[in-house]
């Protein structure tokens, strides 16, 4: 049995259950004020040394940033 990840109320995968995995919206709507209040974060692993990834300055101009829109 599937539960609700914000009130742990009993529910069933359907196509009519629109809030899915929650049982509603007010649940759907309280998990999303958790994860904009940052009660929720995503891990973050600090880049280990040698680390091949390229860093990316966003401050720095791109090519065309000079075009206006």
């Amino acid at each position: 049995m599937l539960r609700c990840l914000t009130c742990k109320k009993a529910i069933h995968r359907r196509p009519e259950n629109a809030w899915f995995p929650f049982c509603g919206e007010r649940c759907k709507l309280i998990d999303l004020g958790k994860w904009l209040g940052e009660e929720y974060r995503v891990p973050a692993q600090p880049p280990q040394e040698g680390d091949e990834t390229e860093s990316v300055d966003l401050d720095a101009e791109q090519p065309g940033d000079d075009q206006v829109h």
